[in-house]
């Protein structure tokens, strides 16, 4: 049950990231996709054991949470941080350039902008 809850998510941030038209909330839609493949991840990798395996003096006879998928979700997170900061600073310069964060304004803008700087050959 919480895998469709999380594949929901995912599926919800990718149609939002499709169909929705202004820049913030694609950002924004790209961050619940990424947060759902994260959380997914934490999902799976959380069936094996749920202790973290820290030795103790007398060895207990459980199983152990693999530290490896939890290090790889720990370098996601910093890199998905770092990918929505810079999306945002890209946004921002567009911004200057344009008074809207509408994909199809932005687009028409740039292309009667093209149209009408001379060329050189």
């Amino acid at each position: 049950m919480l895998e469709a809850f999380v594949f929901a998510v995912i599926v919800l941030g990718f149609l939002g990231t499709i169909f929705k038209q202004n820049l913030i909330m694609k950002i924004v839609s790209m961050d619940v996709m990424s947060t759902g493949v994260i959380a997914y991840y934490v999902l799976i990798a959380a069936r094996s054991g749920f202790f973290t395996p820290i030795l103790q003096d007398p060895p207990r006879a459980v199983e152990y949470a693999d530290p490896v998928p939890q290090s790889v979700i720990l370098t996601a997170i910093v890199i998905g941080f770092s990918i929505q900061a810079l999306m945002l600073v890209g946004t921002m310069k567009l911004a200057r350039d344009n008074p809207t964060l509408e994909t199809h304004e932005i687009e028409k803008n740039m292309v009667s902008q093209s149209q009408s700087t001379p060329k050189d050959h």
